[in-house]
């Protein structure tokens, strides 16, 4: 399983530049892997999701996160990514699931892309995207915010919660109080 994954991760990464490029805009920093339902599952459970809460998927792929979450609990949940495709998917499928009103996906670049309102964000983004987002996150998200992560961590900021699941890791973090 593992190497069957490093040959699609290299392939992807050799072709993801040309493909996105010949459609115009910003080529994705990652390509695009889904979650297996049962990760998602996973990572759902670990934050500890329920009514009230608001998600952000963050490169959410064909949507299968935030759908989950808004079919399961009910809320509001948001998926952003860079890919056109991706986008366009992850609406058909919330459409097929019957939360497309609570659920939206927006094409934007997630270094940039507002998601202050969430209390949960979700992500499988690489180890060095995880590092260079997580001053965003510390900054612009409220203390008590939950983070969970796919597949890698955040560099040295030590996880509160690591589940192994069917050779696949989910990482939790708590957003910390900012110092004065």
């Amino acid at each position: 399983m593992i190497p069957h994954l490093l040959r699609m991760l290299m392939l992807a990464a050799l072709f993801a530049p040309l493909q996105a490029g010949a459609q115009g805009g910003p080529v994705p920093d990652v390509i695009y892997v889904p979650t297996p339902r049962e990760v998602v599952e996973e990572m759902l459970r670990i934050a500890s999701v329920g009514k009230g809460d608001v998600l952000y998927d963050l490169g959410s792929g064909d949507g299968r996160i935030p759908i989950a979450a808004a079919k399961k609990f009910g809320i509001r949940a948001t998926g952003i990514d860079i890919d056109p495709e991706r986008i366009w998917e992850a609406e058909v499928n919330a459409k097929k699931e019957g939360v497309e009103n609570l659920v939206r996906f927006r094409r934007e670049d997630l270094f940039t892309a507002d998601f202050s309102d969430a209390t949960v964000v979700t992500l499988y983004l690489l180890p060095d995207l995880n590092v260079r987002l997580r001053p965003r996150l510390w900054a612009e998200l409220k203390p008590g915010t939950r983070i969970v992560s796919h597949q890698f961590p955040m560099g040295d900021w030590k996880p509160e919660k690591t589940v192994e699941l069917n050779g696949r890791t989910v990482y939790f973090w708590t957003v910390p109080v900012r110092s004065q």
